[in-house]
């Protein structure tokens, strides 16, 4: 069955969900979107053959793209998003599914912005489903359908893999997979200058390390290995990577990741209080 999709802001990552979903066999005439700018908005309706429009231009456009639509993407700054529910409960379909994308935001808080028998999910994805390597948490509202879990499940899959889970963990959600990829990248970047200290040119640390991070993650996914038995495969006794471990583990690693993840987790919970008032 044909739905209607609204994406209410296309940002880098709904336009990421929204370019997953067209590979998939979704048709552009079946959705529309918003967008601030009339630039951006052609742009998308040119790329993706969708209606677009600029709130910049016409002040009812989140309304225009969302009256009618069987699903309602909420990819807004999380500033922003009880003012567009707001916004569109006038006009939003009395069984449409709204999705949001968006940080903090609790699932009562946007059931309370909308009309009884609108249904809520919120969903945490991360950046790389800019490339279809996203990992994307997904927490249903007390409304959801199994039907309409099983199509916003299927949404995200198309731009990588999807964890259903409690809404109570989706903020720790945030801490790993959300924010993951900036852990990721600040260690490679690190470790990038540690190769140049040692002599290599800075295109030759970039392709040492990134090769090596891309390397040792894909061995980590095709063979479903366990990451410590994999590690102890490099680990010779004695032998140079044992003493490279060693200094790591005197830097108490799993504290300073266990700190971090914390600090990130208290963030979100500050941001969700933030939001109830």
């Amino acid at each position: 069955m044909t739905q209607t999709v609204a994406f209410l802001g296309a940002g880098s990552m709904g336009t990421a969900i929204l370019a997953g979903m067209i590979q998939n066999g979704t048709k552009g005439s079946d959705v529309r979107a918003t967008t601030k700018s009339v630039a951006s908005a052609e742009e998308l309706s040119k790329k993706f053959g969708l209606t677009a429009f600029a709130t910049e231009y016409q002040p009812n456009a989140n309304s225009l793209a969302v009256e009618g639509a069987d699903i309602v993407l909420v990819a807004v700054k999380p500033a922003y998003v009880l003012e567009v529910l707001e916004e569109v409960r006038g006009v939003i379909s009395k069984d449409a599914l709204v999705i949001s994308v968006a940080a903090g935001v609790e699932i009562k808080t946007m059931e309370d912005h909308l009309p009884d028998s609108v249904a809520v999910i919120r969903a945490m994805p991360n950046t790389p489903a800019l490339i279809q390597k996203g990992l994307t948490g997904v927490s249903k509202g007390s409304r959801v359908t199994d039907e309409q879990l099983a199509v916003a499940v299927s949404l995200f899959d198309a731009v990588g893999k999807t964890l259903v889970l409690p809404e109570e963990q989706i903020d720790a959600l945030s801490t790993i997979s959300g924010s993951g990829p900036a852990y990721v990248f600040y260690f490679i970047e690190e470790f990038i200058k540690t190769a140049i200290s040692h002599g290599f040119s800075e295109e030759d640390a970039y392709l040492l390390v990134s090769q090596t991070f891309l390397g040792a993650s894909e061995l980590l996914v095709q063979t479903h290995g366990d990451p410590a038995e994999l590690r102890r495969q490099v680990t010779s006794p004695n032998g140079t990577t044992m003493k490279a471990i060693a200094v790591l583990q005197e830097g108490n690693l799993n504290d300073l990741f266990f700190k971090a993840t914390s600090a990130a987790l208290a963030r979100a919970k500050e941001i969700a209080q933030e939001q109830r008032k």
